[in-house]
């Protein structure tokens, strides 16, 4: 069976100082354009046979900078819903709740458009990518790429790899990334992680 590509898009404001980006349409900046730009050989040197990309501005910009074509907007591949914790860094929350872990935790209840999400919610959501994803593979057609989000796409491996949606939380995801998942001997596995052209 064909691999499965992660991608985090490039760097936006909010990454860069550490605020919860979710449903906030921030864009990328110059430093994350270029992040993107940097991608196009690490997938170009692979045959994709499906991708499908979140509808925030950041990842869309993403693939269209990496050069992928065809691409399907997937509503269920937009980052983690972080309701009253959206625009706030971690360590703001750490104030009013110290020991706060959002991949145990979970967020507190933001406005009705964007109420948050639970780690099993989100894992959920993981879950229906995760069946895309293998009905295109089933096509063999190729590689099935995926331009999301870091927390996102932490869970969807953790899921992708059998374990709880909490478990996202091993794995560290920088902006601008590439993450392979591939199988042996019929199980899933990581067969790279959080690389960057020339690492």
């Amino acid at each position: 069976m064909a691999d499965l590509f992660l991608i985090r898009h490039g760097e936006t404001e909010w990454s860069r100082s550490g605020r919860h980006t979710g449903l906030t349409d921030v864009p990328l900046t110059e430093q994350g354009r270029q992040e993107a730009r940097r991608l196009v050989p690490m997938i170009r040197s692979h045959r994709i046979g499906a991708a499908f990309v979140s509808p925030s501005q950041r990842a869309r910009e993403t693939a269209e900078l990496i050069g992928l074509t065809d691409v399907r907007v997937d509503a269920d591949l937009h980052e983690w819903d972080y309701g009253a914790y959206e625009g706030v860094t971690t360590v703001e929350i750490h104030r009013e709740r110290p020991g706060w872990f959002l991949f145990t935790d979970g967020v507190e209840a933001g406005p009705p458009d964007h109420p948050g999400e639970s780690p099993k919610e989100v894992g959920e959501r993981a879950d229906r990518v995760l069946a895309k994803v293998d009905a295109a593979l089933a096509n063999n057609e190729g590689c099935v790429v995926l331009v999301a989000h870091g927390h996102f796409l932490r869970v969807l491996t953790a899921r992708r790899l059998g374990l709880p949606p909490a478990d996202g939380a091993l794995f560290q995801l920088a902006t601008g990334t590439v993450c392979r998942l591939s199988t042996e001997h019929g199980r899933p596995v990581i067969a790279a992680w959080n690389v960057r052209p020339g690492s």
